[in-house]
Order: structure tokens, then sequence, then C-alpha cells
């Protein structure tokens, strides 16, 4: 009988979280460990997103979570339907009555925080990880319509920040960008550094002195991403090291205006710069087969690509721009290139390659500050312990 009410008791005292994401996807690829730390933790947790299929909602049940759709698409650029989203998303916060909810990326920060704050919830927390597509800088001018969009967001930050009780982010570039460029008033804020990556899933391999050094960009073939710069970056390198491996992995996202064309890309498989791998599933399998892993990015919130690629052992060449530079110590686990510059990127991809000792003490570098850093279990401590403060 004592142990049916202290079981009782603990069911009772369990606490509930919603965190609320975009896109399935995201949930998927960037919040299994928190779940999972915060089911462990005893929390009750629901994962709201849009897009759920049969298949994703029996994974976030294995997760020990409950899967919640909601309909605030990420591409709807229609602010009716999304103020109609909000008042969808109040009442399913109401029916669910969280004592905390997590928002996470643009439209959940925005449009689910102030749905959170109209349901009552006590504790409301946003974690913005990146500014998106209207703060990156571009190598073309950008239109009317990224700059009104700009501005509409800025504008809706300034209602649906305020509303929270701590805004997380991933760099201070990105705290100092929007919130003080833009004179934005917030209860309190914090600098994660990263959202972690799991250490034991990208597994280290000790990097070796090789003759060979080969390099892969990972990622979505988008102008911002740097995709041009590293092709460019390769042309350069191949005419003088013509045995040199460059491995695309990465879809081209044909409704995304900055994404390369299939042409295009096709002009240098053709020509023998580079090996196409497309969209793939088992990443970490091709992370271990290279040596250095290059992301020439605009802007970012903190790579989770680069830090999976640290947690490997692999040398990081990265942009000096918001996010990116969260990744390396320049000259330690990698090099720092200026934005745009494919000379630069080639300039380092060939003293990488004619200085492959470099190879292996960078590479055990990246490792060591993957695990101080960026190991999601500490991160994810650290966001457990802010929730509950």
């Amino acid at each position: 009988c004592k142990q049916m009410v202290s079981f009782i008791s603990k069911e009772k005292m369990k606490k509930k979280i919603a965190i609320i994401v975009n896109e399935v996807s995201t949930l998927l690829h960037f919040r299994k460990e928190l779940v999972l730390d915060l089911v462990k933790e005893g929390y009750e947790v629901f994962c709201l997103a849009e897009g759920y299929e049969p298949s994703t909602k029996e994974i976030i049940v294995s997760w020990g979570a409950k899967p919640v759709e909601h309909n605030l698409k990420r591409s709807n650029l229609n602010p009716l339907a999304d103020i109609v989203e909000v008042f969808k998303l109040r009442k399913a916060l109401k029916e669910i009555a969280p004592d905390i909810v997590l928002t996470c990326f643009v439209k959940p920060v925005i449009f689910a925080s102030l749905a959170a704050k109209l349901a009552g919830i006590r504790k409301r927390v946003g974690m913005i990880e990146g500014l998106g597509y209207a703060f990156t800088p571009s190598t073309e001018k950008k239109g009317l319509k990224a700059k009104i969009i700009k501005f509409l967001q800025i504008q809706l930050y300034k209602i649906a920040l305020p509303t929270l009780d701590k805004v997380l982010f991933l760099n201070p570039d990105d705290q100092r960008d929007l919130l003080i460029e833009n004179n934005i008033k917030v209860k309190s804020t914090e600098i994660l550094g990263g959202i972690g990556v799991n250490l034991d899933y990208y597994r280290y391999f000790e990097p070796k002195i090789k003759s060979d050094v080969s390099f892969i960009f990972l990622g979505r073939l988008l102008r911002e991403k740097g995709i041009f710069e590293f092709l460019e970056a390769a042309k350069v390198v191949k005419k003088e090291k013509p045995n040199t491996q460059f491995l695309v992995l990465g879809q081209i996202d044909k409704q995304n205006p900055t994404a390369m064309s299939e042409e295009k890309l096709q002009e240098y498989i053709d020509a023998n710069i580079i090996e196409y791998l497309g969209y793939v599933k088992n990443v970490p399998d091709y992370i271990e087969k290279v040596d250095v892993f290059v992301l020439p990015s605009y802007r970012e919130g903190v790579p989770k690509s680069t830090q999976e690629a640290m947690a490997m052992g692999k040398v990081i060449l990265t942009t000096d721009v918001p996010g990116c530079r969260e990744t390396v110590v320049d000259g330690v686990n990698g090099f720092l290139v200026p934005l745009f510059s494919a000379e630069k990127l080639a300039e380092k991809m060939l003293e990488l390659i004619n200085k492959p000792i470099l190879v292996r003490s960078m590479g055990i570098e990246s490792r060591r500050i993957a695990e101080e850093k960026f190991d999601v279990r500490k991160v994810n401590k650290r966001i457990i312990s802010i929730l509950e403060e």
C-alpha cells in the first residue's frame, strides 16, 4: 500500500515539458539526446512538430515521449495562417498543460512562444540556433522580399522575445546582432556554445600522417553554405595536386533560390574535380574516410556537422563568421578563412596537403575540443539546469 502511494505521488510530481520545433526532421536530427535525457530525468516530454507520419511517431514514442502535430510550416509566408496557428497551439498547450515550454528555431521561437504565453504556461524558454537567411551576408545583392522578411522578423522578435523567461543563443554574435543592434529587450539570455554531439556515436579514430590528404563538404548545396567556394578551391588544388580527393555529400534544394543547379554541379563532376554522393544516411562512415572537414558557410548558429567531424578527429576548415568561428582555434584544430574567399581556402588546403603532419596534430585537437565543449551530455545537463531554474 505504501509503495502504491509512493508511486502515485511520484507520478503527480512528474513535470511536463513541451518541446516545440518546426519540422519532424529537425526533431529527429537535433533533439534526440535532449529528449532521452529529459525522459531519464523523469520528465513527461511532449514533442510538437509539423509533418509527422506513423513511422516518425513510433520513433518519438520509442524515446519515451509523446508526439503532437502542429501546422506551423517553416516555408509559409502567410501571416494570417501563422496567427491562426498560434491560437491552435494555445489550445493544444492548454490541453497538455506543461510546466515548461522550450521553443527552438525561428518560427516556433516567435509564434509558439506567443501561444505559450497566451496559454498561461509558467516557464517559457526560447532557443535561437542561428538567425537564418535574413541575417546572412551574400555575394549577391538581396532583393526587396528578403529585406521585408528581415524587417518583419525583427518586429515579431520584438513582440515574442520579451514574453520568454530566458532566450538561449548558440553564439555571442547572434545575441549582439539580434538583441543589441535592434534594441530588443529580454528578461534574460545565455550563450550555450552549441547543442552538442553524441561522442559515442561519432567515434574517434586517431588521425594518421598520410601522403594523400582528402577533403569533404557536407550539407545542402546552397550558396550561403559555401558550396561554390568549396568547388572553386577544389578546382585550384586539383591543378597542383591532381590526385587529391574531394567528396561532396548533400542534396540540391530545388525550392531554394540560392541552390546550386544540377547542370553547374555536373560540370565539376565531369571535370573529375569532385565525387558527388548526394544524400546519404550513414554520414559517419564517410567522415571517417576523409581527413579534413570543410564548411565555408556565410553564417551559422554553431554547425552540428562540424561538431560531429571534430568528435571523429578531423581537421576543420571553415570561415571566420558567426557560429563557424566557435568550432576552430585557428592553427590548432584547423584554420579560419575569410568569407567568400575560395583563394584562401585553396591556400589552406594546399598547406595541409604539403604538411600532412598537421592532419594528425589538428585532428587530435579537434577531438579534445569536442570533448571539452561539445559533449551532448554536458550540454543537455546545462540546458536542463536552465529549464529548472
